[in-house]
């Protein structure tokens, strides 16, 4: 898991970059489906909280590069930001302020 954690970092900072840049992204090159699978660093398996989190999370990634949607576009990369942070917030601190500094201000 820690290794799916760290490519979904890198890969949101390349879309901060770009929508900072003023281009709109148009595909998600991450399969967030393994989330669902990928074995567990610590080994205390998925909780319910877990599991909610992740299917909000997939859904605010693909509304990144939903280019009809009305929502302005650092709106909905900050929301699957703060997703982040909602589910680290209740299973895993340690990473919260490397994922602070994904946000757009």
């Amino acid at each position: 898991m820690a290794n799916l954690m760290n490519a979904m970092y890198a890969y949101n900072q390349q879309l901060k970059a770009q929508i900072v840049a003023g281009k709109t992204p148009t595909q998600l090159p991450l399969d967030l489906a393994k989330l669902h699978t990928a074995e567990m660093t610590d080994k205390n398996g998925r909780t319910p909280a877990w599991n909610s989190f992740v299917n909000v999370f997939i859904a605010s990634q693909q509304t990144i590069i939903d280019t009809i949607s009305n929502v302005d576009l650092k709106e909905r990369y900050n929301a699957s930001i703060n997703n982040c942070l909602g589910c680290h917030k209740t299973e895993c601190t340690g990473p919260i302020p490397k994922i602070k500094k994904l946000l757009i201000q």
